[in-house]
């Protein structure tokens, strides 16, 4: 299918909203509007926004075929309120509650959740715990959890986060970049996807 450059660029831009989230914070996003009540929720990954050329492209794809659909950045990222967190992953269902609460709401016909990366894991959790969305979609989300630390947090982590308190991550210029305290590295590492995707209901498709 060939979808026109103009009608592309129409869809593209979004309307603003704001939507305050369990603990207050208002989340910021973008609402791709389409001649329907159905929407797509489309989640960002780890250190990324809404604005991640792949939200922005599946949002613009979406509107331009009659479905309406909403990027956001959760709490600490991007544009929203509060503080970036390297687990998170349970904050950042709740935040998904959140919105989906909001438009449900608004009378939307909430479709499908999409998450790409740590946004993947955001949407199986949250059909792990709510059992309201009949599809999810998890795009390159990482399954195993306990790996792939060490390539972001250096050798001997584990040790040096249990002295320190935190890790400080730099990049390879020495610029600071994130900090990974003890309970959000406890976080990502209690958070099981096995068990979680046990937990989703028979009758979401995911």
């Amino acid at each position: 299918m060939t979808l026109d450059l103009n009608l592309w660029a129409s869809v593209a831009c979004g309307q603003r909203v704001l939507i305050s989230n369990k603990l207050g914070e208002k989340l910021v996003g973008l609402l791709h509007e389409a001649c329907s009540k159905e929407l797509v929720i489309l989640c960002h990954g780890f250190r990324a926004t809404k604005d991640d050329s792949i939200l922005v492209d599946l949002a613009a794809a979406l509107a331009s075929v009659g479905v309406n659909a909403f990027r956001f950045d959760f709490a600490g990222n991007g544009e929203s309120e509060g503080l970036f967190q390297y687990g998170n992953y349970r904050k950042e269902a709740d935040d998904l509650r959140s919105v989906v609460s909001y438009f449900s709401e608004q009378k939307y016909d909430i479709i499908a959740l999409v998450g790409h990366s740590k946004g993947g894991n955001a949407v199986l959790l949250y059909a792990s715990m709510y059992h309201d969305v009949t599809v999810i979609v998890n795009i390159s989300g990482r399954f195993a959890l306990e790996q792939g630390m060490e390539g972001r947090l250096g050798k001997n982590f584990l040790q040096r986060i249990k002295k320190d308190g935190y890790i400080d991550v730099r990049n390879k210029k020495g610029k600071f970049e994130y900090r990974v305290t003890e309970e959000s590295l406890r976080d990502r590492l209690s958070t099981d996807t096995l068990l979680s995707s046990r937990s989703i209901s028979k009758d979401c498709r995911f």
